[in-house]
């Protein structure tokens, strides 16, 4: 069967090895309802100016409907033959309703049509993410909950610096996806404009109506040049980096709980239905869930870069080298909902070995900063404070104890108007309480923080479902 997109200029039947070549039906019938989407919504504005009678949009329209049902049961026979999802509903619309079903594409393209369709599927996808993301959130805040009372060593360098709450740990990862999802939206509104009418570059004589059809599949705004929007591929892009700064959170707090659950730091326990074992050793319980996130972000990193460069250098308007789009932008969602859809569980199921984590809290000097700050409250410049705190620090190493267990005696030998009020700030339990700074680990301004986010989850939830509702 001929494509309908191969018009009477051509002579020669196409080579079944370029068939090969350029089909993109094997990954992009995924697009299938919302192209169906999008060509209902043009059919009915074709009848609304006249170009099409009312009872023949309302055949295509029955038509298309139709055609994704059989889609959707498995009845529809791919054919490379039909290059792409697009032209096999086109040519299973005219095999049903003959010059009636050739009259749909009046007034469009494929360059608009595949555009639109991408965008509405980019559109439901970024749905979707923010979702998974919103309910990764939740499961930090009830992880905060969970862990109110317990505090951590925090790091820089991968070295011990300071003591924090585990809750402001966690609220540290709803902040990232707070961004991410701040990205997420505000890419949508780029995504969210109507290509459809452009045509192949330079608009049509038939008398259409962008806006009508814009209306109908809810974009928010139309392009404004159909060169522009021929060759656009910008939301793409955007999308796809997006994407990977959501995977690099991923990955940097998959290879933390992959360090976190290793006998060395004996942070936590993984739930062990997201653990697997080993073929020889009986013992192991490996973090592969986690180990996979870090691996998989290689692929949505890489996604971008193929991207990047597939845009890189393309003249005006359409060519072809688009088409190699839709397989990075589909697998970096893929791989990113896929990690998203286990991030959630694993965090609710993760236990923090508590015994553990505070037989090691002495260990590090992570009081040191606070008691630099309580010199400097008393008057002492930072620098000679700083010097001063690390001189006392050097003592108590070469005695191996910590601050809080060095005697009032070896304060003075280093400062002599150190007096036994030092002891008010030493220990980690003392040093977290003295914290006080907007955005800081104090208990007070970390319990502000978890209501504020439950607050944000709650309001985040009332609204999809009054969207839904709507």
């Amino acid at each position: 069967m001929a494509s309908p997109s191969r018009s009477g200029v051509f002579e020669m039947a196409t080579d079944h090895r370029v068939e090969l070549f350029s089909e993109s039906i094997s990954f992009d019938r995924r697009l299938y309802a919302h192209d169906i989407r999008g060509s209902i919504a043009h059919a009915q504005m074709l009848a609304s100016v006249g170009v099409l009678l009312a009872e023949e949009a309302e055949q295509i329209e029955a038509g298309l409907l139709q055609i994704q049902a059989q889609i959707e049961a498995g009845e529809m026979v791919f054919q490379i033959g039909l290059e792409d999802i697009h032209m096999h509903i086109e040519q299973a619309l005219i095999d049903q309703l003959g010059d009636v079903g050739r009259k749909l594409h009046t007034g469009r393209s494929r360059n608009d049509q595949v555009s639109t369709a991408t965008r509405l599927w980019i559109r439901d996808a970024i749905d979707r993410v923010d979702g998974l993301l919103a309910e990764v959130q939740r499961a930090f805040i009830d992880r905060c909950d969970h862990d109110v009372e317990v505090i951590l060593p925090a790091y820089t360098h991968l070295q011990r610096a300071q003591p924090v709450l585990a809750a402001h740990y966690w609220l540290a990862y709803c902040e990232k996806f707070a961004r991410d999802r701040s990205r997420l939206a505000d890419c949508r509104r780029r995504v969210n404009t109507s290509s459809l009418g452009t045509v192949a570059l330079a608009g049509t004589s038939i008398p259409i109506d962008r806006e009508d059809v814009a209306r109908r599949l809810g974009f928010e705004a139309v392009a404004a040049n159909s060169i522009d929007v021929s060759s656009d591929r910008d939301f793409v892009l955007e999308t796809a980096f997006v994407l990977t700064v959501i995977a690099e959170h991923l990955s940097t707090w998959a290879e933390e709980w992959i360090l976190w659950s290793t006998v060395e730091f004996g942070f936590i326990e993984l739930p062990q239905e997201f653990c697997t074992g080993s073929s020889i050793m009986p013992q192991k319980i490996n973090p592969d869930v986690l180990e996979l996130t870090r691996g998989k972000t290689g692929r949505v990193v890489g996604n971008l870069q193929t991207l990047l460069v597939l845009a890189k250098g393309l003249p005006l308007a359409y060519n072809r080298d688009l088409q190699e789009d839709k397989q990075p932008l589909f697998d970096s969602f893929d791989t990113i909902e896929a990690i998203l859809g286990l991030a959630a569980p694993m965090i609710r199921g993760m236990r923090l070995q508590e015994d553990a984590i505070a037989s090691g809290l002495d260990h590090g000097y992570l009081d040191a900063t606070t008691f630099m700050e309580y010199l400097i409250k008393e008057g002492m410049p930072q620098r000679t404070a700083h010097h001063l705190v690390g001189e006392i620090v050097g003592k108590a190493r070469r005695e191996r104890v910590p601050l809080a267990e060095l005697p009032l005696a070896a304060f003075q030998e280093s400062h002599p108007d150190l007096d036994e009020r030092v002891f008010d700030v030493l220990g980690v339990q003392k040093a977290v309480a003295a914290f006080v700074s907007y955005g800081s680990t104090a208990p007070q301004e970390v319990a502000r923080q978890i209501a504020d986010w439950k607050q944000r989850l709650a309001d985040d939830a009332t609204e999809v479902v009054t969207e839904e509702t709507l």
